[in-house]
């Protein structure tokens, strides 16, 4: 019996291909309401960002539709069905760069020169006034990430950042940008961005890394809203509950279809 290569798979497309069985074989048709992000990971005992994950996945491959402040949608099935892949999902990818990026500033810190601080000037300047998000405003962060990393000189780890950051180049990530990236979270990216060219001009290396490791993991949290249920952006762009989340949570409990097969 020939032998086949095993590869895992990821918790996030698991947890997607379990719920798009379910639609499958008729435990939710279309139209129906699926539970809510929260009560998917209660039942299946995992954390919201990885559900969150699975159903940007399954809204990606037309399966799904996510209405905020209303719920999740069983749609009709797409006519073609998706090519199959296994890709980085975001909070994998951001946490990756979370610890590569924050290692590699610390030297970028100590190496700078007035030219590569000038460079990262006249980004910071264009990045100022982007709208975001759009093509423009994700080419000049990549650009950002990239010359903070050419400062080391070396053009392996310059292309390999540019790469990483590629990675976010995918349908699944575009879809997390629609419903969590705005004017307001540019301005607090910018900001963030500010503090690690701050920390580079300064010739200080743990705060280049503090600042680049505070930038992504805010960046994680930023896509780690709800969708609409219990959470908002506050002035800072950081996390702040909502005042009705209760009232939010019975609602959202009240409109489900009383299944549990999850």
């Amino acid at each position: 019996m020939p032998l086949e290569a095993i590869e895992p798979r990821r918790l996030y497309r698991q947890v997607a291909d379990q719920l798009r069985h379910l639609i499958e074989t008729g435990e939710y048709g279309v139209g129906d309401r699926l539970p809510t992000e929260r009560e998917l990971a209660e039942r299946l005992g995992i954390s919201r960002p990885t559900v969150r994950e699975a159903l940007i996945a399954l809204e990606v491959e037309g399966r799904i539709r996510i209405r905020v402040g209303s719920g999740i949608y069983v749609t009709a099935p797409p006519a073609e069905e998706p090519m199959p892949g296994e890709i980085a999902g975001p909070f994998e990818l951001l946490r990756a760069r979370e610890l590569i990026e924050g290692a590699l500033v610390r030297e970028a810190a100590e190496k700078a020169t007035a030219e590569d601080v000038a460079a990262l000037d006249d980004l910071l300047h264009r990045m100022e006034d982007g709208t975001h998000p759009s093509p423009e405003t994700i080419a000049l962060d990549r650009e950002f990430h990239v010359a903070v990393a050419g400062i080391l000189g070396n053009g392996v780890i310059t292309r390999f950042i540019g790469d990483l950051f590629d990675q976010r180049m995918t349908p699944y990530f575009a879809r997390l940008s629609e419903y969590f990236e705005t004017g307001q979270t540019w301005r607090v990216a910018f900001a963030e961005h500010q503090a690690v060219r701050d920390a580079i001009a300064a010739g200080d290396p743990a705060e280049a890394e503090a600042a680049m490791r505070r930038h992504l993991q805010q960046s994680q949290v930023r896509f780690q809203h709800s969708f609409g249920e219990d959470a908002g952006l506050g002035k800072d762009g950081r996390r702040t509950p909502a005042k009705s989340a209760p009232r939010r949570a019975a609602k959202a409990g009240a409109g489900s279809n009383g299944r549990n097969h999850i």
